[in-house]
């Protein structure tokens, strides 16, 4: 579907037209087999084995950014869900003590290593993800003392919202929505109804400034003019990891709740991903700036929460396809894929974020 000039929505049909067969690979389906060829070969690519995190690139250099490194953890906590390898069960305690000792032992008071409120609450989220397949209580303490720290320092009680920043003068959908996924984890692990208020609030504030009810979009982020009359001046930037963070929210809300409202949110934020960020083909949208290759890995994510929470199968096909064409393009020497699924990987240096899409889809979505 898509929506047409006039607003309607409009059917389409999702096939590999427009992108073509690897020279390196004949198309066929990717296998279970090969979601795990494919993270183990992201692992070996980009991990540092000496800082226990990834690097920024396929050449060893730098280390990725602190926020994304909760998102490669999460891939691998999905491994392990997805296989019960031990070895993802390792990684799982490894990753931690890198960020343990890369990021001054979890220390949210530290204002150079957490720089802004977003790179937080990822961790947090992470690691109450962590708690959930370990039952490990370091992991518990670290998301809870991280959550209200976060709500303490950055939510605003009398406009609602929580800042992005430090200095309070932006709120973004990239911490509003994670902190609702944090609360909601929590309240699942803990339930402390404390969270589910909290995540109930934010995510009503957030729907009416960020969500477009007509259309499914999340705009990027708003900033305060009070000499306006509406007092806010929104940016409707879409971007596909507030997309997905937002399917996220909305879905966690609806399992506990059971509110239709939420679901119906979900699906229509799903369905502008699908019929109208991506391309004509159906892949998923990309973008070439900093750090940005790692969205539609966060999509990954909470897509599936969507298909499996909410009993959304019409989803799978399509991410399927994504995954296919990533594959069948990949590097045949390294299994590593590209962000751009309709052309060949590169064969030189990557950055992770551009490689991290195709397998953080293939540890959730079920192949063959």
């Amino acid at each position: 579907m898509y929506f047409d000039k006039d607003g309607y929505i409009q059917p389409v049909k999702i096939t590999f037209e427009g992108v073509k067969p690897s020279p390196f690979a004949k198309p066929r389906p990717a296998t279970k087999k090969d979601a795990t060829t494919a993270i183990d070969a992201f692992h070996s690519t980009f991990y540092n084995p000496d800082m226990k995190l990834y690097a920024i690139s396929s050449d060893g250099k730098g280390r990725a950014a602190i926020w994304v490194q909760a998102i490669y953890w999460d891939m691998i906590m999905n491994a392990y869900k997805r296989t019960k390898d031990p070895k993802y069960r390792q990684l799982i305690e490894d990753i931690y003590q890198g960020g343990y000792e890369q990021y001054d032992k979890y220390n949210w008071d530290n204002k150079i290593e957490w720089f802004i409120y977003d790179d937080m609450m990822w961790w947090i989220v992470s690691l109450a993800r962590a708690y959930e397949i370990t039952n490990d209580p370091k992991y518990l303490a670290h998301a809870s003392s991280g959550f209200y720290h976060v709500w303490k320092e950055s939510y605003d009680p009398e406009r609602g919202g929580l800042w992005w920043n430090f200095k309070h003068d932006a709120k973004m959908s990239c911490i509003n929505y994670p902190t609702i996924i944090g609360a909601m984890t929590l309240y699942n692990i803990t339930k402390d109804p404390d969270y589910l208020e909290k995540a109930k609030k934010v995510y009503d504030w957030s729907r009416n400034v960020f969500f477009d009810a007509e259309k499914g979009c999340i705009a990027d982020n708003m900033h305060y003019h009070f000499q306006r009359q509406n007092g806010m001046d929104i940016d409707w930037k879409t971007q596909l990891y507030n997309q997905a963070t937002f399917i996220g929210s909305a879905v966690m809300l609806y399992k506990e709740t059971k509110e239709k409202r939420y679901l119906d949110d979900a699906i229509l934020g799903a369905d502008y991903v699908r019929n109208v960020m991506c391309s004509s083909s159906g892949l998923l949208p990309f973008k070439n700036g900093v750090e940005q290759g790692i969205y539609a890995a966060i999509f990954a994510q909470y897509i599936i929460r969507l298909i499996e929470d909410g009993n959304q199968p019409q989803y799978l096909d399509w991410l399927r396809f994504n995954i296919d064409a990533a594959w069948n393009y990949r590097d045949q020497k390294r299994n590593i894929t590209f962000k751009n699924a309709s052309m060949p990987c590169p064969e030189g240096v990557m950055e992770s974020y551009d490689a991290s899409g195709c397998p953080a889809l293939m540890q959730v979505v079920p192949l063959r």
